[in-house]
């Protein structure tokens, strides 16, 4: 059974910077055929996406215009798993962060972890 658990969410303050974790366990699959998301669920708003990858292509990762510039997501440590490096937060990017992780035709979530930005 494919599992994704995501990590690394916290309180800071502007400007500040935080790296979130996701890591894939249970995968029968070739992690090379896994594309990698990220999205995120703010109080009273939709889930948007914010950033994604598939880190075994030549494809270049790709962002939302929110966070263009300030975001970047890589592989992580090992090959199951992805990071999210957030520079330079905004009250506005609080939110409850998701790793969505796709794979075989069907999608898998993490249980989500907090991220707050707040002086």
């Amino acid at each position: 059974q494919l599992q994704v658990v995501d990590s690394g969410g916290g309180l800071v303050q502007p400007g500040e910077s935080l790296r979130l974790s996701c890591v894939v366990s249970g995968l029968s699959s070739n992690i090379d055929d896994v594309v990698w998301n990220w999205y995120r669920q703010a109080p009273g708003k939709e889930r948007e996406w914010v950033s994604g990858i598939m880190p075994s292509t030549s494809r270049s990762a790709k962002y939302a215009d929110s966070v263009k510039g300030r975001f970047t997501i890589s592989r992580g440590n090992g090959k199951n798993a992805v990071d999210l490096e957030m520079n330079y937060l905004k009250p506005e990017d609080t939110a409850v962060y998701y790793c969505r992780v796709s794979v075989d035709l069907r999608l898998y979530w993490g249980q989500g972890t907090q991220v707050t930005v707040s002086s």
